[in-house]
Order: structure tokens, then C-alpha cells, then sequence
């Protein structure tokens, strides 16, 4: 009898790693609106390009933004955007929001 509810327990835990694998990204992003450079970007999640000079970086998720100063989210953080904050750089080249 051990034997079963053993079994029982794993089958358990093998469902619940299953489901928990393929709950969709979207669940991880940010909340809100990200403004860069003008183009919004809702409830977003992972890189975002500085494509323009001067650029801005407005804030309005419930996470916080990570101003790189590489290309793909590369290089030093430059700066950190709050909720709610707007940035204004000359030099960075990407956006970081989880």
C-alpha cells in the first residue's frame, strides 16, 4: 500500500512541474507600459532597442526598467527607471523589463 500512495505522490509532483512548465511567458511580464523613444510597448517582457539619440524611457509598468548601455541588453546598467519615472539618455542602446 505504500507503494501506491508513493506512485500517487509522484504522479502529483509530475503534473504539477508539468503545469507549472507550461504556464505561458506572458505570466512573467510586467504590468503596464513601457513608452521608448514614443513607441509603447504593453504589459512588456525582456529587450527592448534604443534605436534613436537623443532617447526617453518612460515607465509606466509595475516593474522596473534597466537602461543598458549595450546593444541587446548588453553593457553596465546606466540607469534604473522606476514606475512612473521617465529617463532621458544620449547614450544607451537598450531595455531590460521583466
Amino acid at each position: 500500500m505504500k507503494q501506491r500512495q508513493l506512485a500517487k505522490v509522484v504522479g502529483a509532483l509530475a503534473a504539477a512541474t508539468a503545469l507549472t512548465l507550461t504556464t505561458p511567458g506572458s505570466a512573467y511580464a510586467a504590468e503596464g507600459v513601457l513608452i521608448v523613444n514614443g513607441r509603447e510597448y504593453e504589459d512588456p517582457s525582456g529587450c527592448f532597442a534604443v534605436d534613436l539619440f537623443p532617447s526617453s524611457v518612460t515607465n509606466h509598468t509595475d516593474a522596473i526598467a534597466e537602461v543598458h548601455s549595450g546593444p541587446g541588453c548588453t553593457g553596465p546598467v546606466e540607469w534604473l527607471v522606476y514606475p512612473g519615472e521617465t529617463y532621458y539618455t544620449e547614450t544607451a542602446r537598450s531595455v531590460f523589463i521583466l
